[in-house]
Order: structure tokens, then sequence, then C-alpha cells
């Protein structure tokens, strides 16, 4: 091109080239369009490499390395962070990790291993109940805001005085502290099932500055997030003076429009977040902040950046046969440049803030056996509407036919500031509407004005979702981590076998329904009395029954059931309760039964029946001559055969009637023998 020539839309001061100018304000629009594609690569050689943009993925994992770049948090986001302090005291770890550096809204919901967890009033973890287990706190979680000046740790402090002091605040640092006490081992991976907790959570980031009212807060709204990038250290490193902030305001108030997503409810047109590093690649952020608002920012006349909201706004410039030099049209029908569909991939936060994949918008094997699409990509937007607008757009815009214009060039009809134009060319355009996706170029040598765009329709941005929006496709579901199943069809049975000695002895066999060849199964008893502690026995894989040791005879005891499986437990199952009968046969009855009674007292008389497993008889006392609803009096051992005799004291006066049952040794009762009625005085 010859002659003297200026470029409105991208001259800077806040960059050493044109090139990168354009890559700073154009972000987006340049880039899609490849309206800079060749100044881009001279910028790449010239400029040092800065890292990408991170994934949402990215984030999952805390990093561990020596002073990492700080992390910028805008809108909501799920993220980890980043190590400052990791030591063990008396078996607790103490974690520091910093979220974000500078100050945030606030942490909205806390996980560990993705396991979204809740928290009491003292930053005790109290559910998923296996961090509190035995109502033990395991883990215990504070945080700090990131104000201009914070608190140090006080916990930290005490337990390493040496190398933690009130003087690690971490100013301007949202950070979260978290300790981990040690479980037992048998406990561990119950407590634990995932090792040692991995800390992420959902956060509220960046205040920004709001130019419609003048005052800084949290928001979700891009183009406000754009904003705030041109004017940080971390992006433009421009200043508000260097804004022109009519434009941001109605850019701001275009995000924050209603629109309606396929399931009737609504939301905000140009809402999400992101985060990255301080030393991530500026013009990225910006181009990523850019498309997913629809925004493209140039250099007014008087200097001021200015932005175009991503709205339609109607054509005040026209280009017709009277004032138009050249025109080209490409009708745009080349399969190599067009495409039969697009797809998305969106932040999604409804499947824990991952990447997740948009219904495609068009069909991809219309009349061909091969798909042909295109795909947008934007961690910042967090809709799958606001995802499927954006699809639209980029098959509309990927479509489209396009236009070359060479014109006239007059100060009154100069489009260097304008998006839409509306070009008459009869017969190729009688009356269309061009969206400039170039930059425009004036040559004051030859008095001409040159840029290049496609042809669009007035209702661009229309979208409705009821038939345009898919369904989304199914994000992954976690399943939290529930240890080993609670047994099932848990029974108890007491059994007998005789032992050494002739005699016999009742232990337990308990069984199970059959879950799994690779699951073990604790079976415990203890004494009701509690005189005695719990005792238990594993089972040996893959069997569903197993037996405890001797039980104490005619004594009861309770029982109950868990499952073991790769090193966790399940919960236990409810007590059922037995007594241990070695000996199922009872005694004969007793004979020659008789009471005399008297004074408060009477004196129960019998003989043992001849039975080898004889041990004595239990003495019942009633006021009528029914053994039913009788009162055990006493219980008196004796040999078999013998005769006995038992004074029982501490009865009422009046008429009363006995009954004597013999008994063997565990327990197991004999018919009740009638004494007749006796006198109490």
């Amino acid at each position: 091109m010859t002659g003297l020539e200026l470029i409105p839309l991208i001259v800077s001061s806040a960059a050493t080239t044109v090139a990168a100018a354009n890559a700073l304000y154009l972000g987006t629009a340049a880039l899609l369009y490849g309206g800079i594609a060749a100044g881009l690569g001279f910028v790449s050689k010239a400029l040092t490499p800065k890292p990408s943009v991170p994934k949402p993925e990215d984030g999952t994992y805390n990093l561990k390395q020596s002073v990492p770049s700080l992390p910028i948090v805008l809108g909501r986001v799920k993220k980890a962070g980043d190590y400052v302090f990791l030591e063990e005291s008396n078996g607790t770890a103490y974690h520091i990790i910093v979220t974000a550096g500078h100050r945030i809204q606030g942490f909205v919901q806390h996980y560990l291993h993705d396991e979204a967890i809740d928290l009491d009033s003292s930053g005790v973890v109290i559910s998923p109940a296996h961090f509190n287990d035995d109502s033990r706190p395991y883990v215990r979680i504070d945080t700090r805001l990131g104000l201009n000046h914070e608190t140090a740790y006080s916990d930290v402090i005490s337990e390493f005085p040496s190398i933690w002091t009130t003087n690690h605040r971490g100013d301007g640092l949202a950070s979260m502290r978290m300790y981990c006490g040690t479980a037992e081992s048998k406990k561990y991976l119950d407590v634990y099932p995932n090792q040692m907790p991995e800390h992420s959570a959902v956060i509220d980031g960046m205040l920004l500055y709001d130019p419609r009212t003048e005052t800084t807060a949290y928001s979700r709204n891009i183009a406000l997030m754009r904003l705030w990038h041109m004017t940080s250290p971390y992006g433009g490193k421009l200043s508000l003076a260097d804004m022109y902030l009519p434009d941001w305001v109605n850019a701001a108030n275009v995000g924050d429009q209603l629109v309606t997503n396929r399931s009737g409810g609504t939301e905000r047109r140009y809402y999400g977040g992101m985060w990255f590093r301080a030393n991530s690649d500026p013009v990225e952020v910006g181009r990523t902040l850019d498309q997913a608002a629809e925004l493209v920012l140039y250099e007014r006349a008087d200097g001021k950046i200015g932005v175009h909201a991503g709205e339609y706004v109607a054509p005040t410039k026209l280009f017709d046969r009277s004032n138009i030099i050249s025109f080209g049209l490409n009708a745009n029908v080349d399969p190599s440049t067009s495409v039969l569909a697009v797809r998305g991939r969106f932040t999604d936060p409804s499947d824990l803030y991952n990447t997740n994949d948009a219904a495609i918008y068009g069909n991809p094997y219309v009349g061909e056996d091969t798909e042909r699409t295109s795909t947008v990509d934007n961690v910042a937007v967090q809709s799958h509407n606001h995802m499927q607008r954006m699809q639209k757009l980029a098959y509309i815009r990927r479509n489209a036919p396009r236009v070359s214009i060479t014109a006239h060039y007059d100060l009154d009809n100069d489009p260097s500031y304008d998006r839409f134009v509306r070009i008459q060319y009869s017969p190729k355009l009688s009356d269309a509407i061009v969206e400039i996706t170039s930059k425009v170029t004036i040559s004051l040598r030859d008095m001409t004005v040159t840029f290049s765009g496609i042809v669009v329709s007035a209702d661009l941005y229309d979208f409705n979702a009821a038939t345009e929006e898919g369904a989304p496709g199914s994000s992954i579901v976690i399943i939290p981590h529930a240890g080993a199943p609670t047994p099932t069809g848990f029974s108890v049975v007491i059994q007998q076998e005789v032992v050494s000695g002739g005699s016999t002895a009742a232990y337990a066999l308990a069984s199970w329904n059959h879950v799994s060849d690779s699951l073990t199964y604790e079976f415990e008893w203890e004494k009701t009395s509690g005189s005695t502690g719990p005792q238990s026995v594993v089972s040996t894989a893959p069997n569903d029954q197993v037996r405890s040791s001797y039980l104490a005879d005619g004594t009861q005891y309770k029982f109950r059931l868990r499952a073991w499986g790769g090193g966790s437990s399940s919960d236990w199952t409810a007590y059922q309760t037995f007594t241990a009968t070695a000996d199922t046969t009872p005694p004969g009855v007793v004979t020659g039964a008789s009471v005399t009674g008297g004074v408060g007292q009477g004196t129960f008389n019998w003989t043992a029946p001849n039975s080898a497993n004889y041990v004595g008889a239990r003495l019942y006392t009633n006021t009528t001559n029914t053994f039913s609803g009788s009162t055990l009096a006493a219980t008196e051992y004796g040999s078999p055969s013998s005769a006995d005799s038992r004074v029982v004291i501490g009865l009422t006066a009046g008429t009363k009637y006995g009954f004597v049952v013999a008994i063997n040794g565990s327990g197991v009762a004999a018919s009740a023998v009638a004494t007749g009625s006796f006198v109490v005085t």
C-alpha cells in the first residue's frame, strides 16, 4: 500500500508495536477473522513466550513449588491453591495454601478430593461423617480473604514459633489453613479414604470497579473483568483515565441483560469467570474475555480506549456506489472455509467447574460422509446457554458472505469506530449490513478508506433458547466415598459342640448375604452386662460365615457385624442379643416340692431329679396358683438325686403359692412343679 496510512483502531501507547496493540486491544475480533495474523506472527517472535491461560482442570491439585506466580481469580471459579507451608507436629499436619494473590469476596464451598464438605462455626469438618469419626474432629479449616492487613494463623504460630510468627500475615493473599489429625492405622482409610486430603474451593474472586456506580465490588460481569484487566499490571497497564467509560458502562449494562435459557429460566447475558496467573499471557487473557462477552476494543481519536459491546447497533455509516471505489464479494460457499456445525466447550459449574461439551450447533453430517465443524472453546463461559449463543454466532460468521471495500474517505462517514456499517451496492448487495472484521485503514495520500467484513442481519444476536439451544451432555457423576457396604441378611445362631472331657460348649455362628469375594467381615460380641470388653473375629474371603470363640454358658451377649474392603470398613449392623446355651436338653423335674411358711419367709423343700445335667433349681412365688406371672425369688444350686432346701426371706404377709423349676448348666429349665399354698405371717 502506498502513501501515509493511519490505523485508528490499534495505535496505542500501551503497546510497543502496531501488532502488539492489535493483540492487546482487538483480542477476540481481530484474531477471529484473521485480520492481524501476520502481525501476531511477528509478535510471537519478538516477545518472550508467556504461559497460557489455565484450563479449569489445571486448578484441581494444590501446587508445591517455590514462589509460583500469583493466581488471579475473576468471578466464581473452583480451584486449588499454592502451598506456602506444610509441616507436622504431634501427629497433626498443618497446611497453608494461597488460593488467590489478591483480596477475594469469599469462599463459597470447600472440597476435599472433590467431595463437598460442611464446616461448623469453628471450622471443623462435620460432613461427610468419615472426616469426623466418633465425633473426633480430624480436619479443621480456617480462611483469610486477603485483606490489606491480614492476621497470621495463631495455631500455626503456637506449634511452630521458630519458623512462623505474627509477621507471617499474608497481606493481600487469600489463603486457607487446614490441619489434619492422624488416625489410628485401623481407621486411617475410613477417615482418609483418598489419603491426605486435597483441598479445593469454589471462590468468589476479585472485587471489580464498576463505572456505573463508581464503586468496587464483586461481580461476574465479563465486561467489568475486561475493564479491570486493561487497567491492571497483569494486563493493559493503563489507568481509568485512559478508558472511555461511557462505552464500558454500556458494555456492562449489556452483560447484565437477562436472557431466557432452554429450561425457561433466565440468566445474565455475559456473566462468567476464570482464573489465571500473573505471568499468564495477557493477550490470551484479554482474548478469552473479549470472546466470552463479544467485546471489540478500539482506540478513539482522543486516545481513550473504547469498547463495542456484544450487541447489534444499527449502522450510521452508509457506503454505496457514490463513494465505493472497489468492491469485492465472496459468497463463501467453499467447503474449506465454511462449516456445517460448531462445537462448544465451556466451564460447567454443575460439574464441579470442569470443562464440558455443549450441544452441537448445526448438523455436521448433512450430505457429507465426514463432519465439517469448528469449535468454540472458552474457559470464561460458565453457562450452556451462553456457549450455545456463541456457537450460533461462530456458525453465522464462518458461513457469512465476505466483502472487501475501498471507498472515498469522508470524515463524517469514517467507519473507524463502528462495528456495523450499511452497504448498498446493487445488484451484488442491495441493502446489506456488514460487520467490520478487519482493521480500518485510511490513506491520507489517496483519501481512501479500506476495510473488510461479513454480511450479517440485524437479528445477529437474537437467540430462541426453546428451539435453538440443544440439550447439554450428561455430566460425570462424582460418587462419594461410601466405604464397604453395610452387611445385609445378618443373623446369629447359638451352636454347641463337644469339647474335651465330653462336655459341651456354646459359640455363636454369624452369617450374611454374599456381596463380593473381595470383602471380609468382622464379627463382634460382648456380654450385655458390660463386665468384659468386646471381642471380635474376622472372616476369610469369600466365606459368608464366621464363628465366635466359646461363650460363657448361660450368659447373655450382644452381637454385630461390619464389612471390610480396600482397607476401609462399613458401618456396624444393629446389635442382636442372644443367650449362650451349651446344653439345650432340660433336666428332669423335681419331686416332693413343698413350702413351709413363716414370719416374712418361706422354706422351700424338694428332691433333685436323677439327671446328670441337673445343676440347681429356681424358686418362684405367686399370689395365685399359676406359674404364669410368678416372681423368681432365688436360685439354689445342688447335685442330682439329692434332697435340697432353701429359705426365701423378704416375703410379704399373706397366702402364697410356690413353684420349683430344675435347670441345667446352660440355664435351660424343666417344667415348673407347684408346691401348693403356704402362709406368710
